[in-house]
């Protein structure tokens, strides 16, 4: 997974994919256009009654297809009547939020597709509301339909010709990625100040959302953290009531009286350790006198904190550490340090509890940050610490990972409140850290081959060099003295060739006789470079043969294949054996005769907590009547394709089969074609068994030239005829490198054409099994529909089903750690069917480094013929749902995975506001309402079952069931969240998803969003099994994923890749179902330069998705 792989692998996840080449997956919103789409521009669809509620306005030209009363009428929502009930403007300005309809009239004349578009004068503002933004009001905006306060859009009179799609692409503007897209609140009342910022808006809708009366939630100050997520609407009653552990152990919260206090050392260090070395001898030396026995915790950097007061305000003190002994005889050398220390604050528990209560709407973030800070005072000084975990090589074997790697045992931990209280969280982790070897047995290991052998090449040098750079070494040529110093880099020349000044006239003497004269050393492996110490300024040299890696260094950059293989192998553990783990680490760390624990009056139980959990039942799944199973229950999180037909199967007429692997004859692969043929057949798709052309056997260095003649050839036959190519299907190596990669970026962004990626491996196998999941992938990337709910059909899904709905999910992927250049890559994707939701369009951009908010949800521009112009992938997704659907979506789901809690309130704010303006730019008073639900698998909350020996409360795995979900006692105190493992273990312990809904005026109750989330995992497109996230959210995953293949690498000095792809001007990679409104950066948006917020260097746009290709779900 590109997206944010740490090298610290927690537990293995549960595979859920198909057994296929490493495909990604996406959605595919094939659509036929139908629908409203193919009207001609200008006509508006008809309303469901005579003439506008807007009095002014005349009715509206021709209604076609009137029938469905899905019209434009006046200021009447988009929905029949009898849906909208006798609401007028559906949803109000009461119900609020960051700007609903909120772009001003005059200066930003939005042009809107056709099918958006009012016919007739541009509609009048509506009658100032003086409810319009009260928290909790929902006026019901009666006379002309107004909608009470919002602010339409005006389009400024009618555009001057109407947009098509292709007209989208050729003018995506330049558009700096940091800044929000500029709009201009209207005036909300006479009454009121004119311009309020969305923080605002937002938290007056917010704070005083409907929860149990009995809490009487303190209002708060107004910051954007004070906004109030919404309440828990009462717990779910759904499923099999059973009882899970979970890995939290209650913390009792102490009585005392917590101070913090600012420490300066001066002169300032920036390493933590030698902070840490200064307080630890000043509380050595003066505990018991100037500090009143008092024992502080302090976090390494500026912080102290008591259990009560010291008996100062401020004071200064001097402290010096000696260095080590050498051994040398040398005196050893003296540091001065000035420590002050001074009183800041008051950390106030009184609040904590109030929280805990759920008395008090925000969580106090610094009573919480001093429990943790005290809590790894201890273990910070017995162990490694890394993030919020701790390694050691003693509290598990090391085991080799290759290339100079190994991984350390240790366990994370982190306090944190829930509905029980104050809860310590502890986990099982493993980590990459760098062998302690002498360096050149570290490169011998790193290159795999004796090195001594040949000289080093290039490719050599750049890999050592980077595997190297910023590793502390310790010299072991000067008997016990020990120095160490950290590799800035590797000298150009080898060492032999090396020489430096040792006087003030400049005489030179050679590396190698220096270390003979001096030490008496004699340099072997003088052909080698020397490694580059201390600064570029003054280099040192020294050669490798006199340096030794220091222990306990964490590998922090990227890990191959072959090592995270290995690491998962270390950390995958059954859930029998992880509890047991976990006990001991509680046992092993002994909280209850922790010093610090003890001083702070904090206990932890021993025990892990018991928590209610409900299994939730499966959904029916809907197949098509010609097979003999129309429908079918899934088993435990899984099902098989046996004895059913897909629910829409997919058309094959023209393929060709190109094979890259030496291994697989020609024979092998035309059977193999043959049988995938057969198979697609039986599982209902309609398939040409015999290819356009015969199966080709090609080098992997030639994949341009031959993907392109092999296409070329086929549509020589097929273009006479009208045909089109349908199909590609692919033999690969199992050891590929970039060929995977290349074949998609060709085939996507330049061919036009969907393709299958078949393995080695499994061409050999040929297995019923993987021949049926490759045959669903096919399906869906052709246009088909594998399976759908069959309670979705029948119209049964609470606050889905009643209305159009779209689903979308996001998600934002970074570059692996170490490349400190390469983009990040957003993606969003939305259903394109209702009320099926199985189908799902997607669009992807890259944006700066390490964004996580989505730059181009929403986004202006001044276009030279039709001024400001408003697009954006919401717009995108919603225009290609009308298209594909022939409705508008009256209501949005939005499912958005990969973002941490220290960042709700930014994603919140930022990407609700950029939904908001989307619609609005559609329509004046368009505002369907929004649930903003965040996906997080990123976690340590694990769930176990509470008898591992009851057959019925586990799986196969010894995992807890599939569909089990808690929302008490270990979720959040007050706030609407719950933790869902939705899937059936494999191998490892399963992680539950937590969900955690952020906003939602869709007033969702608990059991309606954990059933319809977890209903959708059943759905997911690629296997037979139920997966471990909503699957919108893991196709946006998937399709991010995707988009990295289509940036052009370039390698830098150093070594390592580096790539551009678009961030301002439109979704390079663009996936409009239906109609294929995708803003794919097209020829049209010329070479404008694109500037990103944070580097403020441009991002280079990915290439453009084919239109063909945008249509379905190529990235499955």
């Amino acid at each position: 997974m590109v997206r944010k792989r740490r090298t610290e692998l927690p537990t293995a996840a549960s595979g859920e994919s198909s057994g296929s080449a490493p495909e990604a997956t996406g959605g595919s919103g094939s659509g036929s256009g139908g629908g409203r789409g193919s009207q001609p521009p200008g006509a508006a669809t008809g309303g469901n009654g005579s003439g506008g509620g807007r009095g002014s306005q005349p009715p509206a030209a021709a209604p076609q297809q009137g029938a469905t009363g899905m019209g434009f009428q006046g200021g009447r929502g988009w929905g029949p009547q009898s849906q909208q009930g006798g609401r007028g403007g559906g949803y109000s300005g009461g119900r609020g939020g960051p700007q609903r309809g909120g772009m001003t009239s005059q200066q930003q004349q939005f042009t809107v597709p056709t099918e958006y578009r009012r016919g007739g004068a541009p509609p009048q503002q509506p009658p100032a509301a003086a409810a319009a933004y009260e928290p909790g009001s929902r006026s019901r905006g009666r006379g002309g339909g107004g909608r009470g306060g919002e602010q339409p859009v005006s389009p400024g009179g009618p555009p001057s010709k109407p947009i098509s799609s292709d007209l989208h692409q050729a003018t995506q503007p330049s558009y700096a990625a940091g800044g929000t897209p500029h709009h201009d609140p209207s005036e909300a009342s006479s009454s009121r100040p004119a311009a309020e910022s969305v923080t605002q808006q937002l938290q007056k809708v917010s704070i005083q959302q409907e929860g149990p009366p009995s809490q009487a939630i303190q209002p708060v100050a107004p910051s954007s953290k004070s906004m109030r997520f919404p309440l828990r609407p009462g717990k779910g009653v759904n499923g099999r009531k059973c009882i899970v552990k979970a890995n939290h152990f209650f913390a009792e919260l102490p009585d005392k009286d917590l101070h913090q206090y600012d420490v300066s050392i001066i002169p300032e260090v920036t390493s933590r350790g030698v902070n840490r070395a200064v307080m630890e001898q000043l509380v050595k030396l003066y505990r018991d006198s100037h500090l009143g026995k008092r024992l502080p915790a302090y976090d390494g950097r500026k912080s102290l904190y008591t259990a009560g007061p010291l008996p100062f305000i401020s004071k200064e003190f001097k402290i010096i550490l000696t260095d080590e002994d050498d051994g040398t005889g040398v005196p050893r050398r003296d540091r001065d340090f000035k420590v002050v220390i001074k009183l800041a604050a008051r950390a106030d528990l009184h609040h904590l509890g109030m929280f805990l209560q759920g008395r008090q709407a925000d969580a106090p973030q610094e009573a919480l940050q001093v429990l943790d800070i005290v809590l790894r005072e201890l273990p910070t000084t017995r162990y490694c610490p890394v993030g919020r975990s701790f390694y050691s090589p003693y509290l598990g074997r090391r085991q080799p990972l290759g290339e100079g790697l190994e991984s350390w045992r240790g366990f994370y931990q982190s306090i944190r409140p829930t509905q029980m209280g104050l809860s310590l969280n502890i986990d099982m982790s493993s980590t990459a850290f760098i062998e302690p070897l002498p360096v050149i047995d570290f490169v011998t290991q790193l290159l795999n081959r004796d090195v001594s052998s040949r000289p080093l090449s290039d490719a050599d040098r750049v890999k050592i060099k980077k595997a190297l750079r910023g590793v502390k070494v310790e010299v072991t040529h000067r008997g016990n003295m020990r120095r160490k110093y950290r590799i800035s880099g590797l000298t150009s020349q080898a060492t032999r060739e090396l020489t430096f000044p040792v006087d003030d006239r400049g005489t030179m003497k050679s590396v190698v006789e220096y270390f003979y004269e001096t030490y008496g050393f004699v340099i072997q492996h003088s052909q080698w470079p020397c490694l580059q110490v201390g600064n570029q300024q003054r280099p040192n040299y020294l050669p490798m043969e006199v340096c030794k890696i220091v222990e306990g260094q964490r590998y922090s950059k990227r890990l191959n294949e072959r090592q995270i293989t290995a690491l998962l192998k270390v950390t995958c553990q059954r859930p029998q054996e992880r509890e047991l783990d976990i006990m001991q680490t509680v046992h092993h760390n002994a909280y209850h005769e922790d010093p610090y624990a003890k001083e702070f009056g904090i206990k932890i139980s021993e025990k892990l907590a018991s928590v209610e959990a409900r299994i939730l039942p499966a959904p029916w799944l809907k197949y098509h009547d010609t097979g003999r199973e129309k429908d079918c229950l899934p088993q435990v999180g899984q099902w098989n394709m046996m004895n059913k037909k897909m629910v829409n199967g997919g058309t094959v007429n023209n393929w060709i089969c190109i094979n890259f692997s030496r291994g697989v004859q020609e024979n092998i692969a035309r059977t193999f074609c043959q049988e995938l043929a057969q198979m697609c057949h039986i599982s209902g798709m309609a398939f040409n068994p015999e290819s356009v052309l015969p199966v080709y056997t090609a080098r992997p260095d030639q994949v341009e030239r031959v993907l392109k003649t092999r296409f070329h050839d086929a549509m020589t036959r097929l273009q006479p005829q009208g045909k089109e190519l349908d199909l590609l299907i692919v033999i690969l190596p199992d050891n590929n490198g970039s060929l995977y990669g290349d074949l998609k970026r060709i085939c996507e962004t330049d061919l036009g054409l969907v393709s299958q990626c078949c393995l080695n491996k499994h061409v050999y196998k040929m297995s019923k099994q993987y021949l049926a999941n490759v045959a669903l992938k096919i399906n869906v990337k052709v246009g088909g529909r594998n399976t759908v709910l069959v309670d979705a059909i029948s119209r049964r899904i609470p606050l889905v089903s009643d209305v159009p709905t779209i689903i979308f999910g996001a998600d934002v992927t970074h570059p692996h750690p170490g490349e400190d250049s390469s983009p990040s890559i957003a993606a969003v994707v939305a259903s394109q069917d209702w009320p099926e939701i199985t189908k799902y369009a997607g669009l992807v951009c890259a944006q700066a480094h390490r964004q996580e908010l989505i730059q181009d949800l929403f986004k202006t521009w001044q276009d030279p013929v039709r001024g400001t112009v408003a697009g954006g992938m919401i717009k995108e997704l919603l225009i290609s749902f009308r298209r594909a659907t022939g409705q508008k979506p009256q209501r949005i789901i939005f499912y958005r995975d990969g973002v941490s809690e220290g960042q709700f309130y930014q994603v919140l704010l930022y990407e609700l506001d950029a939904i908001r303006k989307a619609c609005a730019s559609l329509e004046p008073n368009y505002q369907p309402p929004v649930t903003f639900v965040v996906v997080q698998k990123r976690h340590h909350t694990r769930l176990f079952a509470n008898n591992h020996h009851d057959r019925n409360a586990v799986d196969k795995s010894g995992n807890i069931l599939p569909g089990t979900v808690v929302d008490s006692k270990i979720c959040h105190p007050t706030e609407f969240d719950f933790y869902l493992c939705s899937h059936a273990g494999i191998q490892g312990t399963s992680r539950p998803a937590h969900y955690h809904v952020l906003w939602d005026e869709n007033k969702f109750t608990a059991d309606g969003l954990q059933s319809l989330t977890n209903n959708l995992c059943y759905t997911y497109a690629r296997c037979t099994r139920s997966v471990s996230i909503v699957p919108p959210a893991y196709y946006a995953h998937l399709a991010a994923f995707r988009a990295r293949f289509y940036m052009e690498p370039e390698t830098s000095d150093s070594g390592s890749m580096t790539s551009g792809a678009a961030a301002g001007r439109g979704m390079g990679m663009g996936m409009a179902g239906g109609g294929g409104a995708g803003a794919g950066a097209g020829a049209g948006a010329g070479g404008r330069s694109t500037r990103v917020s944070a580097a403020n260097a441009a991002v280079r746009p990915l290439p453009a998705l084919k239109e063909n290709v945008k249509k379905v779900m190529f990235y499955c």
